[in-house]
């Protein structure tokens, strides 16, 4: 079973605290070349900028910004390794799947399923609603940001659900030894990580149904399924095709994308929809692709601690 595999007596919770701080300090290291960029660029301009994610996104242009703050991830992929690897002694495999190898035909069933439905909600909601849109298609722009976003963002959604799917769903199961409360926790903190986006600015915090909806999402189709591929697939869908199609001023990513939205943010129907009707609809179509059963207790059921095995 996919979060009993690091559940064992050795894994005490103190080492997932210590974990966590690896991993944000691997993080922030990776954001020096960007903190150094905008300090070089008020240097030269004279100019002085906020902290806040909206202001990060418009100094530089958007696809150095993108790069930039892409890399962070980079390191907090590497410090992830490490922690699993050398303070937990598990592999890799085991903050992944349940399964001998990593499946990637879920991965890519998963990754195709919402790319295909972003691409047509996004066109849906550009003919429909016209005067909110403009096309904002550079063709040299828009290559570069493929290239960046093909090699870059997969490692950044990566990292997410390696720390929060993965790493701290196992940590927290260590700590309760059950399934409801890991799964209730990453999500809660998944949501939590998105305090600052400028989304949340714009539109109340009621955004925050979107952001915990979409993290219960994830780890019950983690759980459900005995590994990450469908998360993985979904999450890196959902960040590399939305920062291709569309664009806006107060979004988190500023790209070179086709679309760009210049319509007031509110926060309707648009952020409910998915958590109580898109989502449930793809949990439908995957439980009856992957034959899930026991739904109680794959979700809720108790964990019983084993001894440490060799990984």
């Amino acid at each position: 079973m996919f979060i009993e595999q690091g559940v064992n007596s050795e894994n005490k919770f103190w080492k997932y605290l210590i974990g966590s701080m690896i991993i944000i300090l691997a993080s922030t290291i990776g954001q020096i070349p960007l903190l150094v960029c905008f300090q070089y660029k008020e240097l030269i301009n004279g100019d002085s900028y906020s902290s806040n994610n909206e202001d990060i996104m418009h100094p530089l242009e958007p696809n150095v910004t993108l790069f930039l703050i892409l890399i962070s991830f980079v390191f907090a992929l590497v410090g992830v390794y490490y922690v699993v690897r050398y303070l937990h002694n598990q592999s890799i495999l085991s903050v992944t799947t349940s399964r001998k190898k990593m499946d990637w035909s879920r991965f890519f069933f998963s990754f195709s399923l919402w790319a295909i439905f972003t691409v047509v909600s996004t066109l849906l909601f550009y003919f429909t609603s016209p005067g909110d849109f403009i096309i904002n298609f550079k063709p040299i722009p828009f290559t570069i940001l493929v290239i960046i976003g093909a090699l870059l963002i997969p490692i950044q959604t990566s990292t997410e659900e390696y720390v929060f799917r993965g790493y701290l769903m196992q940590g927290f199961a260590n700590l309760a030894k059950n399934k409801w409360f890991p799964l209730l926790m990453t999500s809660i903190i998944f949501g939590g990580m998105h305090l600052s986006n400028p989304e949340v600015l714009k539109m109340g915090n009621i955004v925050f149904v979107y952001y915990i909806g979409t993290g219960l999402f994830l780890g019950i189709i983690t759980l459900m399924d005995e590994g990450m591929e469908l998360a993985l697939g979904f999450h890196a869908a959902n960040n590399l095709i939305g920062a291709l199609l569309i664009t806006s001023d107060w979004s988190a990513f500023q790209t070179h994308s086709i679309f760009k939205d210049i319509s007031e943010p509110e926060a309707g129907l648009d952020v409910i929809l998915p958590v109580i009707v898109i989502y449930p609809i793809i949990l439908y179509i995957f439980s009856k692709k992957y034959q899930w059963f026991g739904w109680k207790e794959k979700l809720t059921g108790k964990i019983e601690l084993k001894k440490l095995s060799n990984v």
